[in-house]
C-alpha cells in the first residue's frame, strides 16, 4: 500500500512538474496587458508579456522587438485560442538578435519592466506601443501541425474497405 502511494505522490509530483513555466520565466508579474498599459500609466511595472513576432529592429547597441500580444498558458508559452489579442507592445534588450532566427510569427515571452511609450503608425493608425525594457527574451521552438488519420476497426458491420 506504501508503495502504491508513493507512486502515486511522485506521479502527481512529475505532472506538476510538465506544465510549469521554463525556470527563466517563473515569478510573480503584474497581471496587465499590453492594451491595459497603453491605455493607462504603468511604467515601471513588472510584466511577463508574450505573442508572436511583428518585426525585429537591431539597432546599435539593442534589439528592438514589435510583438502582437495573447495570453499565456501555465508554461507561459503565447496561447492562440481565439482572434482576441491583448495589443501591441515593444520589447528591447541589450544585444543583438538575428532577425532570420527570431523571423517574423515565432512566438516570444519576455520579461521585465514598462519603460515607457511609444508611438508609431500601423497602416494609418497612430497607436500608443508600451515599451519594455526586457530582462529575458524566451523564443519557444516551432510548433509542428501533424495531420493523424485514423481507420475505423473494421467490424463485421462497418464492412471492409
Amino acid at each position: 500500500m506504501n508503495v502504491r502511494l508513493a507512486l502515486l505522490a511522485l506521479s502527481a509530483a512529475l505532472l506538476t512538474a510538465c506544465v510549469s513555466a521554463p525556470q527563466p520565466l517563473q515569478g510573480a508579474y503584474t497581471p496587465i496587458t499590453p492594451r491595459e498599459a497603453a491605455a493607462s500609466d504603468a511604467t515601471g511595472a513588472s510584466v511577463r508579456w508574450g505573442g508572436r513576432i511583428v518585426s525585429v529592429e537591431p539597432q546599435p547597441n539593442r534589439t528592438c522587438f514589435e510583438m502582437i500580444s495573447t495570453n499565456l498558458n501555465e508554461s507561459a508559452r503565447p496561447y492562440w485560442g481565439s482572434d482576441d489579442t491583448g495589443g501591441r507592445f515593444l520589447a528591447c534588450r541589450t544585444g543583438f538578435y538575428d532577425p532570420a532566427v527570431f523571423e517574423k510569427n515565432r512566438e516570444v515571452t519576455f520579461i521585465g519592466r514598462i519603460a515607457g511609450y511609444e508611438n508609431r503608425r500601423i497602416g494609418e493608425y497612430d497607436y500608443r506601443f508600451p515599451r519594455m525594457e526586457a530582462d529575458v527574451v524566451y523564443l519557444w521552438p516551432v510548433r509542428e501541425t501533424v495531420d493523424v488519420v485514423e481507420y475505423p476497426s473494421p467490424w463485421p458491420w462497418w464492412g471492409w474497405w
